[in-house]
């Protein structure tokens, strides 16, 4: 059903996938837009290696939202550990690509556990992570990505 990577020498292990996953602040998502094109639009987002799924939150309303009411295929990149060499054309970096079904985390206790641990990555503090949520957590749609591949 996918593809597997054309340059075998360039493909990266489970433990560096999980490590960029992990690590990396932004993802794209990429899901199916309007009029059969695609629409992909950076994100913030946690990823929890235990149970192999991406969470990220947006609006309850607005056109990524729309979009997976549609169709809850995704795909999510991220993509970091850029080195640039000498006398090299291009950078060389890592990158993810993760096909999922992405769908609203429906139950608010869970979503917001999820906002929770997705806040702890970008804030230092946690009260100041507290008071971000207690101000816009209720405005949150969470989302998950459960990783087919």
């Amino acid at each position: 059903m996918f593809r597997s990577m054309r340059s075998k020498k360039k493909e990266i292990t489970p433990d560096q996938i999980t490590k960029l996953l992990v690590e990396e602040r932004r993802g794209v998502l990429s899901v199916n837009g309007d009029d059969e094109y695609p629409y992909g639009v950076p994100v913030s987002y946690f990823y929890d290696p235990d149970n192999q799924t991406i969470y990220f939150h947006g609006a309850f309303a607005g056109y990524k939202a729309e979009a997976l009411k549609r169709c809850d295929k995704v795909c999510f990149t991220v993509y970091g550990n850029e080195t640039i060499k000498d006398l090299e054309w291009a950078p060389y970096m890592q990158s993810v690509i993760a096909f999922g079904r992405c769908r609203p985390i429906q139950d608010r206790t869970e979503a917001m556990a999820r906002l929770k641990q997705l806040a702890m990555k970008y804030f230092i503090d946690e009260g100041e992570a507290d008071e971000t949520m207690a101000k816009y957590g209720k405005g949150a749609q969470v989302y998950s990505i459960e990783i087919e591949t």
